[in-house]
């Protein structure tokens, strides 16, 4: 069978069980690789196995990381680490900007924890704002979702930028790195236009308060325990893991050059160990905990519990990027690849076209079936399976992967749970959401596409 028809065969059966039948993804994408597993070639008493030995693979890769980022998330959210940061940007940029540190702080705090956990942590702080100013409400909200979707869809150890790092064979330091570039001018444009979307959008019903939420004296009571968090021991499960895996990173490009000194040789030895994102992610949960534990006290029940749940949420997320990265691998062994390069090699413009393709993909999948992490993980996988390496594409795969985020931003709706997270929390009518949040995520993504080809042009890693 042709490896393209192959190829359709199972993003059909991806898109039909999830779109159609309602199926989980974890169970779809499986599905989907074991089908293709058995319409490619290679031995028949190999077709299972070869499904069952590539999702281990991909859980192996993420799966400490994703268990660990879930830990670290509900850690910080209960010991009031993440609301310390979020009262840190508002007092550093003041009132009048209070809506920059609300993008601010959802951009920060989307790297560790899951976007829908930051929109539930800032949208009581926007409406306690809007309770003070009286006006901006819809650009609070809009700054929030800015900050959060971007970084969420972009900068691991989210698991849609993970799972991308794996796929890809990237390494997570290179992702996080290029990630917060391309993340940084689109947040700054959405925001210019959430600020537009404010003065020009009407909302129906803005928010209405009871007494004991518009008590200054309640206020000022979960400011004085959130005071109590110092900020470096709150920032510190943030920066930890960036700067261990980004200093292994930066070490290893040092040393690709022709001569490298022997000090950064020995160097790597230590920065390879403590870089290593499963040990940067457990140093930085074990962080985390301590800050919770030694603030709140929580008994062994609370404790249990709190952990359980976490590690609950990541280990469905980890069943679906697993699953996902099986898909990829059993694309890939329908010989797709060779048949791709044949079809676009010699162009002299495969490196546009992968990138246009992967947005492309991204974008139709992610209307389709409404999860931008289901996007990133599938389409990713099957891009991995044409095997484009810097040579081929001109540039480094790092911003194949950043075209996949950005087109799995595109078109919000009805059947994306961040829509509904979004409407329903911020006390915005379906019709209202749809003026607001799902434009904002088409600038989101279409400015990360063009800081993608911008970047792969004049900063193309190849080397």
């Amino acid at each position: 069978m042709h490896p393209y028809l192959i190829v359709i065969i199972g993003i059909l059966i991806v898109l039909g069980l999830i779109i159609f039948l309602r199926i989980n993804a974890f169970i779809a994408l499986i599905s989907a690789a074991l089908v293709v597993s058995f319409l490619a070639p290679g031995p028949i008493q190999e077709k299972v196995s070869r499904v069952a030995v590539a999702f281990g693979d991909s859980a192996g890769k993420i799966g400490l990381v994703i268990a660990f980022a879930a830990v670290i998330g509900e850690a910080m959210m209960l010991s009031g680490a993440a609301d310390r940061i979020v009262h840190a940007f508002l007092r550093l940029l003041g009132a009048k900007r209070a809506s920059l540190a609300l993008m601010s702080s959802g951009f920060i705090l989307s790297v560790p924890v899951f976007f829908d956990t930051v929109f539930y942590l800032l949208v009581p702080l926007a409406r306690s704002l809007y309770r003070t100013t009286r006006k901006n409400y819809l650009l609070y909200v809009c700054a929030i979702a800015a900050g959060g979707a971007i970084t969420h869809t972009l900068v691991p150890p989210t698991p849609g930028p993970l799972a991308m790092a794996a796929n890809l064979n990237i390494s997570v330091g290179l992702m996080m790195a290029v990630g917060l570039l391309v993340a940084t001018p689109a947040a700054l444009v959405a925001f210019l236009v959430a600020q537009w979307m404010d003065q020009n959008i009407s909302i129906e019903k803005l928010p209405t308060f009871t007494d004991e939420e518009s008590s200054d004296e309640a206020m000022a009571q979960r400011q004085q325990e959130i005071s109590r968090v110092p900020l470096i021991e709150a920032l510190l499960p943030v920066l930890l893991p960036v700067i261990l895996i980004s200093g292994d990173t930066v070490v290893g490009a040092l040393i690709k050059e022709e001569s490298p000194q022997q000090i950064l040789v020995d160097i790597k030895q230590f920065t390879e160990v403590l870089g290593n994102p499963s040990l940067a992610l457990l140093l930085s949960m074990v962080l985390s905990i301590v800050t919770w534990v030694r603030l709140k006290h929580p008994n062994a029940k609370v404790f249990t519990s709190a952990v359980e749940n976490a590690l609950l949420s990541g280990g469905l997320v980890i069943l679906i990027t697993a699953a996902g990265g099986a898909f990829g691998a059993m694309l890939k062994a329908t010989d797709v690849a060779p048949t791709i390069q044949k079809a676009f090699g010699g162009t002299g413009a495969t490196g546009l076209i992968a990138l246009l393709l992967g947005f492309g993909l991204a974008t139709v999948l992610k209307i389709a079936q409404g999860s931008s992490t289901t996007a990133m993980i599938t389409v990713s996988g099957m891009m991995a399976a044409m095997e484009l390496t810097k040579e081929k594409l001109g540039f480094n795969p790092v911003y194949l992967a950043t075209s996949i985020g950005a087109g799995s931003l595109i078109g919000s709706w009805m059947n994306d749970s961040g829509f509904w997270i979004f409407s329903r929390m911020s006390g915005l009518s379906e019709a209202e959401a749809l003026k607001t949040w799902t434009p904002l995520l088409v600038v989101l993504g279409l400015v990360s596409l063009a800081t993608t080809i911008l970047l792969s042009i004049v900063l193309p890693l190849n080397g």
